[in-house]
């Protein structure tokens, strides 16, 4: 995880102070950030599963979050139900998040009223270019969360925009924007969520995995978590973790928690930080 933490150096030190709409939630104080504007890190997957080692990544979180995604659920009672509590603070009483991820990679409503699973016909896209390398969709295989018609009624604007994939020798690769990053809290969990999107989607089309390539818009370090990131430059990073998932599996639809197994992750102890919404 060497490059998330050279990137991490980068905005600490050469950041710009910005204020923020984000207050934190123990005192509703305004809170201020470092800010960076245009961002890229490449993950080389091959190496290992790019799991934050300087401090404790949340991986079941990470897995439970990313299946309520895939599922098209707009509701937190999944996440609930498996003791994840990390959209609870945009979710309303019935626990509805309006039509965030879910709702738009599993049914984006078109203009003539049908609705489009963008999964769906991503898979069709990536196995298309496995018969045929020359294959047009080679160069269209997105997903989009950003759905200007949609975005009143989500109780917060997608982060994470879009997703490009390209197959090559064999391999998956995998590009993220990011409009709004926040380094310490939000963005491992983020890099380890398309990561392991990334070896979903290969391992149900039979094709190993390449890079993971994050390019993020808005780069920033909230100003009540310089400490923690200065701890966290401090530590040395172990070597990365494994991903394995059940060979058994080979419908995305059907991949449960229990398919998915992070082995040989060591790391820091943890490094809590307030989270400003």
């Amino acid at each position: 995880m060497q490059p998330y933490l050279d990137l991490l150096r980068f905005v600490r030190h050469h950041g710009v102070r910005k204020p923020t709409r984000a207050r934190l939630l123990s005192t509703g104080q305004p809170v201020d950030a470092l800010s960076v504007f245009g961002c890229q890190v490449r993950y080389d997957l091959r190496r290992g599963f790019p799991a934050v080692t300087t401090k404790k990544l949340a991986f079941g979180a990470v897995v439970h979050e990313l299946l309520w995604f895939l599922s098209g659920s707009t509701n937190v009672r999944y996440l609930r139900e498996h003791r994840v509590t990390i959209w609870d603070e945009w979710a309303d009483t019935e626990g509805e998040v309006g039509p965030l991820y879910g709702k738009q990679w599993r049914a984006w409503e078109a203009p003539n009223g049908r609705t489009i699973d963008q999964i769906a016909s991503l898979l069709d896209g990536i196995r298309a270019v496995q018969r045929d390398p020359a294959a047009s969709v080679g160069r269209r295989l997105i997903i989009t969360a950003w759905n200007p018609a949609d975005l009143d009624r989500m109780h917060l604007p997608p982060c994470h925009v879009l997703a490009q994939f390209s197959v090559t020798d064999g391999r998956l690769s995998c590009q993220l924007y990011q409009r709004s990053a926040d380094l310490f809290l939000g963005v491992p969990f983020n890099i380890a969520s398309y990561a392991l999107l990334t070896h979903l989607l290969a391992h149900v089309t039979g094709l190993e995995v390449g890079d993971f390539i994050h390019t993020l818009g808005d780069a920033h370090i909230y100003t009540n978590h310089l400490e923690q990131v200065d701890e966290q430059l401090r530590r040395e990073p172990f070597p990365l973790p494994r991903l394995r998932i059940d060979p058994a599996v080979t419908d995305l639809d059907r991949i449960e928690r229990r398919h998915i197994m992070l082995e040989g992750y060591r790391h820091h102890p943890p490094l809590p930080g307030e989270v400003a919404v």
